[in-house]
């Protein structure tokens, strides 16, 4: 199982026949686009909210928390220090999330890279160098995305980047609100692949989310629509499919795991 990570790029949302393959989407209108809550205090004192900024921030050039933002101090930690988060119990036995070390790491994700099961929808095969400056733009970048190994009892196994989804371009795509949470999964070895596990993983860490990150809502992930075994994944570890939409390289499934809703899918 792969899901390929997008960041950077433009975003563009078409509505077009859902394969048959997938459930419907959510009807018309059940995502719509939420204001901040100082926005909405300011509507209800009849006061017009402050345009969003040319940055996509959606906060205002020279504030405070603009700055902040744009340094990558926002709240201090952009996701809640994952690296403190606690283990989970899945199925398959104790997991947990190990912010990457390159040092460390690197010759296990080129090697993960190198798969062609995962080179098709990551495409970062090729020598170490590729890897690194992958993961090397997250390790020294704003903080809104950390890359980390799933370790299930002791051994590595996988590779996650957990970011936020609100400041990433993917919001350009949907109606995002703050402190979406995304994830990106791979799973490393061909012997973990087609027993469950990844849909095991995916909700064990999509609840690491919930309980570690108070703020954030929902948990979300644009796996590419043709890689029907992670979309599979991401239905039977309790998230929804809400919509259909095009990235720059490719076409992707929207997935939304709604904390509201978490005990019941």
């Amino acid at each position: 199982m792969s899901i390929h990570p997008d960041h950077g790029h433009d975003t563009e949302i078409k509505t077009e026949t859902v394969p048959a393959h997938l459930p419907p989407a959510d009807p018309a209108g059940e995502d719509t686009l939420d204001l901040r809550v100082d926005d909405l205090f300011a509507l209800l004192a009849g006061e017009k909210p402050p345009p969003p900024s040319a940055d996509g921030t959606g906060r205002t050039p020279g504030t405070a928390d603009h700055d902040a933002l744009a340094n990558g101090r926002l709240d201090g930690d952009l996701l809640d220090s994952v690296a403190s988060w606690a283990p989970a119990d899945t199925r398959f036995g104790g997991f947990r999330l190990v912010p990457v070390r390159l040092e460390r790491d690197l010759p296990l994700l080129t090697r993960w890279m190198n798969d062609p099961a995962v080179a098709a929808f990551w495409e970062l095969a090729g020598p170490e160098t590729v890897t690194a400056d992958h993961v090397r733009a997250q390790l020294e970048g704003d903080g809104r995305s950390v890359p980390c190994l799933g370790v299930l009892d002791s051994t590595p196994m996988s590779y996650f980047e957990i970011y936020r989804a609100d400041l990433d371009p993917l919001a350009r795509a949907y109606p995002a609100r703050p402190h979406d949470t995304g994830v990106h999964l791979l799973l490393g070895d061909v012997a973990n692949r087609g027993r469950g596990m990844g849909t095991a993983l995916l909700r064990a860490v999509a609840d690491l989310v919930l309980d570690h990150r108070p703020r954030c809502t929902r948990v979300v992930a644009e796996p590419d629509i043709r890689n029907t075994p992670s979309v599979s994944a991401f239905l039977g570890g309790g998230f929804r499919y809400a919509a259909e939409i095009d990235l720059p390289d490719k076409r992707a499934a929207l997935m939304i795991r709604d904390r509201s809703l978490r005990h019941v899918l």
